[in-house]
């Protein structure tokens, strides 16, 4: 079946399956694990674990519920932008089995952000943290961009618990060159302004990419101070096709896009690493890329992550990794984390 078809199918099987009260309550046993150790406390937020769900997976906020019984601390849904767009052509997303790793080119696809204000205003699961993550949409030019950020902003405000500007996907064409000091900088500040003149205001984080050099980190970090944003999320797809074992006639037939999985583990690992050692201690690292095994999980929080997401380790190992995650972090007694 094609990987975007198979998506929607088991998604929507899921949904359906969760909705029934006995069921769900099955899935929370076997697949939760709640003890107070793993508790959270981050950006003023309390999240019951540190293992979330990465934006991508429910754009429109149609599945954030039943993912809730998987046992995420927290689940980010988007990217979503001010008005409905379908994305860029099927097919655009591949998976690549040999490397346990997807390649997609998915192009900010999602039913527009008053569709998901709409399914948030419904209520949300108990315990579980909500993000949002915001982008421009397609026909929005670089220099108008910021309109379309904080319009989602101002929608969102009400129903998410924190933000993610969302700079680096590689498959709307010139977003990344957002991710340059001075676009960004005016980007991040408009919102934060918006943000301060709120009675309460709420934690706004930046993704990035791992193709960043050592030049282009040093200069996010020196945005994250001037703007005094809450943090980073490390990081988005790579465009490298750098030491997969998918063969190049296979690669080229797929094309571009982005790609994650396994692959990622260690360049997003080196990029947490080496913000780690340049923020300031309350500045907030989520890790994400590569997590596959509840070992890669703990590299990215030994690395200097406050919280991680899994993504297309979950399509890879199934829901039992949430579970393994929050198992070892139990075995090796983390201390709580206060950011």
């Amino acid at each position: 079946m094609a990987p975007e078809k198979a998506h929607h199918l088991t998604v929507a099987l899921l949904k359906f399956v969760l909705a029934i009260p006995l069921v769900n309550q099955l899935f929370k046993s076997v697949y939760n694990v709640n003890d107070p150790r793993l508790h959270r406390r981050i950006m003023g937020l309390d999240f019951k674990n540190p293992v979330g769900l990465a934006a991508g997976f429910d754009k429109d906020g149609k599945y954030f519920r039943p993912m809730a019984a998987l046992g995420f601390g927290f689940i980010e849904v988007g990217t979503v932008t001010p008005k409905g767009q379908i994305g860029n052509p099927q097919p655009r997303l591949f998976r690549l089995p040999q490397d346990e790793a997807l390649i997609n080119r998915m192009g900010f696809n999602n039913e527009g952000v008053e569709a998901l204000v709409s399914r948030l205003k419904q209520g949300r699961p108990k315990g579980v943290i909500i993000g949002g993550n915001i982008g421009k949409n397609k026909v929005t030019p670089n220099e108008e961009a910021t309109s379309d950020y904080t319009y989602c902003f101002e929608a969102l405000f009400p129903y998410v618990d924190y933000f993610v500007v969302n700079v680096s996907s590689p498959n709307t064409p010139n977003l990344r060159d957002l991710q340059e000091k001075e676009p960004l900088t005016a980007l991040l500040s408009q919102i934060q302004e918006l943000n301060q003149q709120k009675d309460l205001p709420k934690p706004i984080l930046l993704k990035i990419a791992p193709d960043l050099t050592d030049g282009q980190l040093d200069d996010i970090v020196d945005i994250i101070h001037d703007t005094a944003i809450q943090g980073i999320i490390a990081t988005n797809t790579t465009i490298s096709r750098a030491d997969l074992q998918t063969s190049d006639q296979q690669l080229e037939q797929i094309g571009a896009g982005g790609l994650s999985g396994k692959i990622l583990q260690t360049r997003a690992t080196e990029v947490i690493r080496y913000i780690r050692k340049k923020l300031p201690t309350e500045a907030v690292i989520i890790g994400v890329g590569g997590i596959h095994s509840a070992a890669s999980a703990v590299e990215k929080l030994e690395a200097g992550a406050d919280l991680v997401q899994v993504y297309t380790g979950l399509i890879y190992e199934g829901p039992a990794l949430i579970k393994q995650i929050n198992q070892q972090l139990l075995h090796k007694q983390t201390p709580v984390t206060t950011t």
